[in-house]
């Protein structure tokens, strides 16, 4: 997996987060490890080759679809697969539910 952010960070690949799921991992390490940790984490993100991406209509819609028909899995995730649909080879995720649905090509990665 490190070789996957390797080859983001050097150019040789490309990387995508949603605006949604950007907020949720800030929320989370607020959560976990304070507003400042937060912050920097958010800062980094954002320096980074990584591409945040805002949802378009179409994605949006898509989404809402998705959580009509099936209301288990929450939103943020479901954004997460569109972005990954849309624009990636595979989701790295930290949600190990998330990791083992079927039709999502995806790895999961361990946090402390």
């Amino acid at each position: 997996m490190r070789a996957l952010f390797d080859r983001v960070f050097a150019g040789r690949a490309s990387g995508f987060l949603s605006e949604v799921n950007h907020a949720q991992l800030c929320y989370k390490a607020a959560e976990k490890k304070g507003v400042d940790v937060a912050e920097i984490q958010y800062r980094q993100v954002r320096g980074s080759p990584l591409k945040v991406v805002a949802p378009d209509e179409n994605s949006t819609g898509e989404v809402a679809l998705w959580k009509f028909r099936n209301k288990t899995l929450p939103l943020a995730d479901r954004f997460a697969i569109a972005t990954w649909r849309e624009r990636a080879q595979i989701l790295l995720t930290t949600d190990p539910e998330l990791a083992k649905l079927r039709g999502v090509k995806s790895e999961y990665i361990s946090v402390p």
